[in-house]
């Protein structure tokens, strides 16, 4: 494919690499969490819509979704993934006593506070398309556990989920006995997927983190690349209470020789993260130097990229994600797949462009920014602090320009509520706070109470159960008519999401 039209002379395009130095001396001056690479007006006229999000339902066979329920029921009774011991004892004498499965292949680690679901699809889909078998372990899971642990870009089976857990039980057991504390829920599962991949086996394993770094159960794994997407504040309370206190944690999935790639971050974190690639000898690409997007467009279901990666430009990338933070994302996901295969170092050849683009127009990441319903528009999306409910907020007037837009939130108790309201309040013409089953979910009351003093008392409701919250928004939405582009964002929580997911009639 020419990239230039026919009735156009080189000379009057612009240097490719003249714009890519122009975007460098925007990314290394602006504002890390504000940053957008503005695009034009074009659009990608495609057919058919984003991929179907590969969420599984319950087993059919009652025998296996029993035999699934008593799994979850064995897990529910450890440490849930809000109570943490900081050590990797457990699940490293864990390991020892399963024969070390992590390290059977190679694998790709991902930190960060935002994002990292989103890039380890966006990275298991580039393996996939260039015939590598994966194995994807991410959390926490919209819908059903089993999300958690994924082999060549979808879900384990429910059968293999429980053969894989009573695998394992009798080693989780004879750790237990030795150890001050039980091996957790989280400890257990990253066991399980662990375990999973050296059984399939897999050519290479993609793990995101469930908390921080340094102490987290997977960080007992060398990743070959490490990747640290957006930090910002969450988890203060276990993590630190600066960027470069919670850069710091997240620092220690970074391994002796590995390559890091680093997203946009703030000046401080960037330090802590650089000053620890030094010691460990590590070659580091950044965000905004070393690669980057060049140009964003919005498309019909997504956005159409060009892509500045470790080996070269990338262009006419479709994704069907929206916002510029999933553009971002997709930077990231790429260079990472490039220093696996080791562009830019031993071979200074591209990937092949049609298998990058084969690759990221396959991409879904459920629960963010999914559309789930129409007339009147209902989208789903994850964003559980301020810095993932920004860009939210930025990328559903780009994407979706509804005249007006109702919120429907249930967030956690432990989370940065204030600042997540306070984010969604430009685009949210009103709100309707409730809460969903987790224990961990704030009472809709309280909730109300910040509610009101962010959006004033008149555009607040409160329904205290989900499904009268998603009614009462669907009705407000529809007062302007049915052409008139009401919309609904349902958002605060994962576990939000999952349950609304599942009420309006997904997985």
């Amino acid at each position: 494919m020419s990239e230039l039209p026919p009735d156009h002379s080189a000379d009057d395009q612009p240097d490719p690499l003249t714009a890519f130095d122009e975007i460098i001396a925007e990314e290394t001056t602006r504002d890390p969490d504000l940053a957008v690479i503005e695009a034009g007006s074009r659009t990608l006229r495609t057919q058919g819509g984003p991929p179907e999000a590969d969420i599984p339902a319950r087993p059919a066979d009652p025998e296996v979704d029993k035999a699934l329920r008593e799994v979850e029921a064995e897990l529910a009774t450890r440490w849930g993934e809000t109570k943490l011991e900081p050590s990797v004892a457990r699940i490293a004498a864990l390991m020892d006593v399963l024969g070390e499965p992590q390290r059977s292949y190679p694998s790709i680690h991902i930190t960060g506070t935002n994002g990292k679901t989103s890039t380890a699809r966006m990275i298991e889909a580039l393996l996939g398309a260039f015939e590598l078998r994966t194995g994807r372990y991410t959390s926490p899971h919209v819908q059903s556990i089993t999300e958690r642990i994924s082999l060549d870009g979808a879900p384990i089976s429910p059968e293999r989920f429980i053969e894989t857990y009573r695998d394992i039980k009798p080693y989780v057991e004879m750790v237990d006995a030795s150890q001050d504390y039980r091996l957790s829920f989280f400890e257990v599962l990253t066991a399980m997927g662990y375990a999973a991949f050296a059984d399939a086996p897999v050519d290479v394993a993609v793990v995101e983190v469930g908390m921080g770094g340094s102490w987290d159960a997977t960080n007992v794994i060398d990743g070959d690349v490490a990747v640290v997407t957006p930090i910002d504040l969450d988890h203060t309370d276990r993590l630190g209470t600066t960027h470069a206190e919670i850069a710091t944690e997240k620092a220690g999935i970074v391994k002796q020789d590995a390559t890091v790639i680093l997203a946009q971050q703030p000046v401080e974190a960037a330090q802590v993260l650089l000053k620890k690639a030094v010691e460990v000898d590590a070659t580091v690409a950044r965000e905004g130097l070393e690669f980057g997007v060049v140009d964003r467009q919005v498309a019909v279901g997504g956005q159409l990229l060009t892509l500045r990666g470790l080996g070269g430009e990338y262009r006419e990338v479709y994704l069907p994600l929206h916002g510029a933070h999933q553009a971002h994302n997709a930077a990231v996901a790429l260079a990472a797949v490039e220093a696996f295969f080791g562009v830019g170092a031993q071979r200074p050849d591209p990937l092949d462009l049609d298998t990058v683009r084969k690759a990221f127009a396959a991409v879904a990441s459920p629960g963010r920014l999914e559309v789930v319903r129409r007339s009147p528009t209902v989208v789903l999306d994850a964003a559980h602090n301020p810095a993932g409910a920004r860009a939210a907020a930025e990328a559903i007037g780009e994407a979706f320009q509804f005249s007006r837009l109702i919120g429907v939130v249930g967030a956690s108790g432990d989370k940065d509520v204030r600042g997540l309201l306070e984010a969604f309040e430009p685009v949210f013409a009103e709100i309707v706070v409730t809460r969903n089953s987790s224990h961990r979910a704030m009472d809709a009351d309280e909730l109300a109470g910040i509610a009101v003093e962010v959006f004033g008392e008149e555009r607040v409701q409160v329904e205290p159960r989900l499904p009268d919250a998603l009614e009462a928004a669907i009705t407000l939405a529809e007062e302007e008519g049915e052409f008139a582009g009401g919309g609904v964002l349902v958002t605060g929580s994962v576990i939000t999401v999952g349950e609304a997911r599942l009420l309006l009639g997904r997985g």
